[in-house]
């Protein structure tokens, strides 16, 4: 079941087979990524790096989100019960949904009920094989949405029918089921990797029933994919698949230019007007369903005082990052949740730029000489144009009431992982966009209880009681207006206690050639290439 090793191809005869097809060839579509995925298994992970190169080309969700909303439609299920109370939903897979066949691997059956119970079990018992099967994985998204407390039970009805039971009403469930950690994976294929001794081959080599199958990835370069000839839904238009890995903005946009690849992520700021002069070049754009912040690990001293936090937070002018990093492509934020996410309150008081009242509080809390860290992640993100610039910035500001921070860095898949470990030393800049539409998805995921520790997605380490019930209770009720009231209130206490320096929402946009068609931006920032072409 060996993976044929991707051939030594030269650069530009690789990325130039990204134009237009002529008959009686492949048509081929390139899309400049911005960094390397942390695996091709979507369910350990978070980026939407990694996502976009696993969970939307090979892998499909019980339902979906409809394209640019967040609008929940059929997926692998093609329909769905749920009880009057709220706590069962019966699911009805389609019939005859193949698994993709690769090099070395044939599935013998096609999805079924076993396979939806593998992807939930997987992730919740630490008992099952599958659970641990890579050093140190963890399950952020599953853990940190307190799924293990709110899924009681995951039952097989029959072939074609899966029973999901809750041990509460969940508001968001729905929602959740579609975002990516939740992708459907083959057992028959984990099966047969166990039989082999070569589980970790599970999270390098996908099998799934997505519209591409995966072909080979070659570590920081280049990532290649095949149309899946047995998908379930509309074929795609486009043969070929790659993602040339290109972490320069820069260099991006020369490739975007010169047709070696159609399409690119996360312009730089700077490059938006001679995008628009272009005339080979389309820029499409839209309000980023995002935050950017930087994290303070509330359990290490002096962090854990709330004045030292909320100190730091008058230190740091958010404006001139604005001005300077985001030039005019993003806005200061004062709550977690973007301002067009519903329960947005507006009503809440940001900390103010002050920084002689910053020297003040330091002052009573006691601290002087303070020397931290501050991280900077080493890639661009779609809620932060460029986190070294951004760090610098924050520099200069905290020398001027005494504060020295020295800047730090890692790889991305590492600066992931580190950044999550509960002794973490100083503040580290971090984002996030939303995956579902859902206040939860911001609110649970990066800031309860349950989603602090090693490998959570609380990089604050923020245990809030107060926090935690309002966002519990509002999971818990179907009622929008409730709901509102009590995130509303979550985002006071947020404020109050300052977890965060909240720092920016950013404007979305993606150029690409002229010729590209069939690209639809997505409120959660995803990448996705089913649907596009290249027009003749």
């Amino acid at each position: 079941m060996a993976l044929k090793k991707l051939a030594a191809i030269g650069a530009a005869a690789m990325l130039m087979c990204g134009t237009a097809a002529m008959p009686g060839f492949a048509k081929t579509f390139v899309y400049c990524s911005e960094a390397s995925p942390e695996g091709f298994d979507p369910a350990p992970y978070t980026a939407g790096t990694t996502f976009d190169a696993s969970a939307h080309p090979v892998f499909n969700r019980l339902v979906e989100f409809k394209p640019g909303t967040t609008e929940v439609e059929p997926g692998l299920a093609e329909s769905w019960d749920v009880s009057e109370d709220g706590t069962v939903y019966t699911f009805h897979l389609r019939k005859g949904v193949k698994f993709q066949t690769i090099d070395g691997y044939t599935p013998t059956r096609t999805l079924d009920a076993d396979d939806v119970v593998f992807s939930f079990v997987r992730q919740s018992d630490a008992a099952n094989p599958w659970h641990g099967y890579l050093p140190g994985i963890t399950y952020e998204y599953y853990d940190g949405m307190d799924l293990p407390k709110i899924v009681k039970s995951v039952e097989k009805v029959d072939d074609l029918t899966v029973k999901v039971t809750l041990n509460m009403a969940n508001a968001p469930f729905l929602a959740d089921l579609a975002m990516p950690f939740m992708s459907i994976v083959s057992k028959e294929y984990a099966d047969t990797l166990q039989k082999e001794g070569r589980m970790a081959d599970f999270n390098n080599i996908p099998v799934g029933t997505g519209p591409f199958k995966f072909v080979a990835y070659q570590k920081d370069a280049v990532i290649r994919y095949a149309k899946n000839p047995d998908y379930w839904g509309t074929a795609p238009k486009i043969d070929d698949l790659v993602f040339a890995i290109t972490p320069d903005a820069s260099v991006r946009l020369q490739k975007l230019k010169a047709n070696e690849c159609q399409l690119m992520p996360f312009p730089a700021p700077a490059d938006l007007a001679d995008i628009k002069a272009d005339k080979n070049l389309k820029l499409d754009s839209q309000s980023g369903l995002n935050v950017a912040y930087l994290a303070y690990n509330t359990t290490v001293a002096p962090f854990d005082d709330v004045r030292v936090r909320k100190a730091l937070n008058m230190a740091i002018n958010k404006q001139a990052i604005i001005d300077a990093v985001f030039q005019g492509a993003g806005q200061v934020a004062k709550n977690p949740i973007p301002p067009t996410m519903w329960s947005y309150n507006d009503a809440v008081k940001d900390d103010a730029y002050d920084p002689a009242a910053a020297k003040k509080l330091l002052a009573e809390a006691g601290v002087k000489d303070l020397t931290m860290d501050i991280w900077a992640m080493p890639v661009q993100r779609p809620y932060m144009p460029n986190a070294r610039r951004t760090a610098e910035l924050m520099q200069a500001d905290l020398a001027k009431v005494g504060v020295k921070a020295n800047i730090v860095s890692y790889e991305w898949g590492e600066y992931l992982k580190k950044s999550t470990e509960k002794d973490r030393k100083g503040a580290v800049i971090m984002g996030w966009t939303g995956d579902n539409g859902d206040p939860d998805n911001f609110l649970a995921v990066l800031l309860s209880c349950q989603a602090t520790g090693d490998g959570g997605s609380n990089r604050a380490q923020w245990c809030n009681k107060d926090f935690s019930d309002l966002i519990t209770k509002a999971r818990e009720t179907s009622d929008e207006a409730e709901r509102t009231k009590l995130y509303e209130q979550a985002q006071v206490v947020f404020k109050d206690q300052a977890p965060w320096d909240t720092i920016a929402h950013s404007t979305q946009y993606v150029p690409m050639r002229k010729d590209v068609t069939g690209f639809t931006m997505s409120p959660l920032g995803d990448f996705t290439f089913e649907r596009v072409d290249i027009t003749e």
